[in-house]
Order: structure tokens, then sequence, then C-alpha cells
């Protein structure tokens, strides 16, 4: 399951891939730069899945549904949520 850290780790990583700012994103998606940065920063709150989608779609993304898994993770993928929340939240002492 994805959640807001992730995503919004992955919104920073396509936008920047992508040479945009946060003020040229949150532009082209209709939303504030500072819903943007709220985002991208995991700072929670009701983004409104409205404004995800556009913001998305500016960014050439999708969110996908699927059935859970009832499995139990394995070692590499609690490796791999590790490092991402290590690298998300070195993101945010910077």
């Amino acid at each position: 399951m994805l959640d807001i850290l992730t995503i919004g780790s992955e919104v920073a990583a396509r936008r920047r891939s992508l040479r945009l700012s946060q003020s040229e994103a949150a532009n082209k998606a209709g939303i504030s730069r500072a819903t943007l940065d709220a985002l991208e920063n995991g700072r929670t709150g009701e983004h409104g899945y409205s404004k995800i989608t556009r913001l998305l779609s500016v960014l050439g993304l999708e969110l996908k549904l699927q059935p859970a898994s009832s499995q139990r993770p394995t070692l590499d993928e609690l490796m791999e949520e590790n490092r991402k929340e290590d690298e998300n939240q070195s993101r945010r002492r910077s």
C-alpha cells in the first residue's frame, strides 16, 4: 500500500526528472505551490483526490488499483521500504 510519504517522494523525483520547479508543476496542475510542497515532503493533510490526480497527470503518472497482497512482505521489500523512509527523512532535514 502506498503511503503519503512514498507518493510525495515519487512525485518529487518525477518533477525533478522533468526539470520542473515546484511553482511550474503546481501552476500546470492548478494547485498551490504550498500544496505541492506539503505533498512532496510528506506533510499529511487532506490534499484531495482531484488535486493529486491533476498533478499526477501533469507529471505523466497515474494511480493504479490492484488487489491487496495477502502475503507477508519479503525481506527485500521491507529493506526497500526502510531505505525510502530514510531518504525521506534526510530530505526533510535538508
